[in-house]
């Protein structure tokens, strides 16, 4: 019995998960920059605690070297504020453009917002996307790929008939 003792008792590796008081989600978040089609560009998997703000400058760095012919950057309220519009300049060199919610009652279709809650209306069809099934980032992140792939394949074929 020594030898079972020493190996521990603690079950599989899985990242951490946090939670996020304001959108009421427990696990991870998905942050994703997209085309005006709605492709995806770049993506980050996050504890749920990790803040919008705090998540986009990464993002949109590695969305700026992968595509340098990006011009400017629309993000919702979640992402207001001047330090977060000086993190996204520093990080990427565009601007921070916030599109604002519109003052009319009930719901309103905003130019340019709808395109990336588009695109993850199209992931959530992807069972493993639907929820936080994963224990590791890298397994998500698999899956959240996998999922574009199939999701473009099927656009060429589409094209093709």
């Amino acid at each position: 019995q020594p030898k079972r003792q020493s190996g521990g008792k603690r079950g599989g590796n899985i990242d951490p998960s946090g939670y996020d008081a304001g959108k009421k989600i427990k696990g991870k978040k998905r942050h994703i920059a997209v085309d005006t089609q709605g492709l995806v560009i770049n993506f980050a998997i996050t504890p749920a605690d990790i803040q919008d703000r705090d998540a986009i400058a990464p993002v949109m760095g590695i969305a700026k070297r992968r595509h340098g012919q990006l011009l400017n950057v629309l993000a919702d309220g979640g992402y207001q504020g001047q330090p977060t519009a000086d993190a996204v300049r520093e990080a990427a060199g565009l601007p921070l453009e916030i599109v604002k919610r519109s003052d009319k009652p009930g719901f309103v279709v905003l130019p340019k917002r709808w395109i990336v809650e588009r695109t993850f209306g199209w992931l959530g069809r992807c069972r493993r996307l639907s929820k936080d099934y994963e224990n590791l980032d890298r397994t998500s992140a698999a899956f959240f790929i996998l999922a574009m792939i199939r999701l473009m394949v099927r656009r060429v074929a589409r094209a093709l008939k």
